[in-house]
């Protein structure tokens, strides 16, 4: 694998991580009912931004789930 293949990796890994931290955040303050509070809505726009770039790479065949 390439040093550049490798660091696509690394940056697809992470952003899966991290779109699973925030659905995670998000999940614990909706039990806590709190998904009007500004805490919410950023990881809302976090966790959409993470599902656009997923969405790239599927689109471009760079992952296929």
């Amino acid at each position: 694998m390439t040093e550049r293949e490798e660091r696509f990796e690394k940056m697809l890994t992470d952003i899966r991580q991290n779109y699973a931290d925030v659905v995670e955040k998000m999940e614990k303050l909706k039990e806590k009912g709190k998904t009007k509070s500004a805490t919410y809505r950023q990881l809302m726009g976090t966790k959409m931004n993470y599902q656009n770039m997923l969405s790239l790479y599927k689109i471009y065949g760079l992952i296929e789930d």
